[in-house]
């Protein structure tokens, strides 16, 4: 189903040379809570600073304030990802392949939880079913159906220190 309001930023945040990583939409029909979680296309042009969150909130505002679909009463937040950035889209399976990540599955997997960390292996089309696949600190290798996840985000350790699972 399309959407267009998510369409529109979607499409303001890539011409500012950003992408749009989540929307959420909170509160209530008079006054709509808008929550854009926003990223840069590249690790290597470095995190979103609050200048960026900034312009890109400035820049979405003088559009929505425009738009009759929505209440005047919205609010909106502009933040980053964080640090344990949510992976949503194909291409952010594709970008952070050999990275650390948790998998929360809506059922115990073949690992035996319902979250499992590991190394990403990637996204993969296992006779038409979307697959994510990563390698767990023992070594074993891990398929969990996406549609099976309810989140799936890279994994933060202070220190560098990685955790076995």
């Amino acid at each position: 189903m399309s959407d267009p309001l998510r369409q529109e930023i979607e499409e303001q945040v890539e011409q500012l040379g950003f992408e749009l990583v989540e929307l959420e939409r909170a509160g209530s029909r008079a006054r709509p809570i808008l929550r854009l979680r926003i990223d840069r296309p590249t690790d290597a042009e470095g995190g979103v600073t609050l200048d960026d969150c900034r312009m890109v909130s400035r820049a979405l505002e003088a559009k929505l304030d425009q738009r009759t679909d929505l209440s005047p009463r919205y609010v909106l937040e502009v933040s980053s990802p964080g640090v344990e950035r949510p992976l949503v889209r194909r291409r952010d399976y594709e970008r952070f392949v050999g990275r650390e990540v948790a998998v929360h599955s809506k059922q115990a997997t073949s690992a035996g939880s319902k979250r499992v960390e590991g190394q990403l292996l990637g996204l993969e089309d296992r006779e038409g079913v979307e697959t994510i696949r990563l390698r767990t600190a023992r070594g074993e290798e891990v398929a969990i159906p996406r549609e099976q996840t309810t989140r799936v985000h890279l994994v933060y350790r202070w220190g560098g220190r990685r955790r076995d699972t």
